[in-house]
């Protein structure tokens, strides 16, 4: 199978025999292009000139032990297809390195917009700015209420102790990351862990849920979730409280971070507690644990992408001022175990 255009992470020679193979109906003569923006996993469109599909492998270089789990990626999405989640067709998961140098898998392209900035939400209006965020918050309860053992997903985590171990998991990550010394980070942690609250019922928690992981369509309907590297069964309340501390840094315009929050008549804080309330029975006292452990494991994951940045394993712009966002977002965990109490 023949090959053009061979973007940073993506032999096409040898995802060319791959598909020849795993896609049968793909064209002979395949294109590629890395989508810009990403700070995590690299996400490719590749096009044969008349179909177009997803090709998703983990960053180059340093990665850490549990994170880029592409196999976690495409199960939990071919779980949810038949359900009311949104999600792509997926299509082929290739567990052998050997071929991109490391484990990546192919979806459908799906319609649709992964609105970022504000100004992109302004230019809708305040009325269908408000429609999405609604839909946002919709789906994330839509997703809470799904019944892993249902879909096939009844061992897909240790739902028992999660927030335990997600304390002592995003302070491994933190440390697996070190580059510099963060004493708010070791409060915040200390704080987190001696004040871990009885946990909500299980449910499919998504991990990284924000607008900017959705594809939003031209009627302003959810099309698609993505992202779902860390996808695991737990207390889905961290997804609802990680996606409020998305939007908290975004209104203090910390850089490189999604400022969608900001856009007239987008839901503030409060309502879309109240709206994901709507749709969910979750009790939702001691907020702050989860508001704080939000913070805290945004702060790991920005340190891991600042690690990359300083050994030179990051493809892309805007890395160079990750590591300045640490400092306020461990501000921000701190103050919301205040404010909650």
């Amino acid at each position: 199978m023949a090959t053009t255009d061979m973007p940073p992470g993506l032999d096409l020679d040898a995802l060319g025999a791959w598909f020849a193979a795993e896609i049968p109906d793909a064209g002979d003569r395949l294109r590629a292009t890395l989508i810009a923006g990403g700070k995590s996993n690299l996400t490719y469109v590749v096009t044969d000139g008349a179909q177009e599909w997803i090709v998703r492998r983990p960053p180059l270089g340093h990665v850490l032990a549990t994170a880029h789990d592409m196999a976690r990626e495409y199960r939990v999405m071919s779980a949810l297809q038949n359900t009311r989640v949104p999600v792509p067709r997926t299509y082929s998961l290739c567990g052998d390195a050997s071929v991109l140098g490391a484990d990546f898998y192919v979806m459908e392209r799906c319609a649709g917009t992964p609105y970022r900035q504000a100004a992109e939400l302004a230019s809708l209006g305040p009325a269908r700015t408000r429609a999405i965020s609604e839909r946002l918050v919709d789906t994330l309860a839509t997703l809470h209420a799904v019944d892993p053992a249902s879909v096939g997903l009844g061992d897909f985590g240790r739902p028992q102790g999660f927030l335990a171990r997600q304390v002592g998991r995003w302070k491994k990550q933190l440390d697996a990351s070190w580059t510099r010394d963060l004493p708010a980070a070791d409060e915040l942690h200390r704080l987190l862990s001696a004040n871990v609250p009885a946990e909500s019922a299980v449910g499919i928690v998504h991990g990284d849920y924000r607008l900017d992981n959705v594809l939003v369509d031209g009627a302003d309907q959810v099309t698609a979730v993505l992202d779902w590297e860390m996808a695991t069964l737990g207390d889905p309340l961290t997804d609802l409280a990680l996606m409020l501390v998305y939007f908290r840094l975004g209104s203090a315009g910390i850089s490189d971070l999604s400022d969608v929050s900001t856009a007239p008549g987008f839901l503030d804080e409060q309502q879309v507690i109240e709206q994901y309330s709507r749709g969910s029975d979750r009790d939702l006292s001691g907020f702050g644990f989860y508001l704080g452990l939000a913070a805290f494991k945004l702060a790991a994951i920005l340190e891991g992408i600042h690690y990359r940045h300083l050994n030179g394993q990051t493809v892309g712009v805007g890395f160079d001022r990750i590591g300045d966002a640490i400092h306020p977002l461990l501000d921000a965990g701190l103050n919301a175990l205040k404010e909650y109490r």
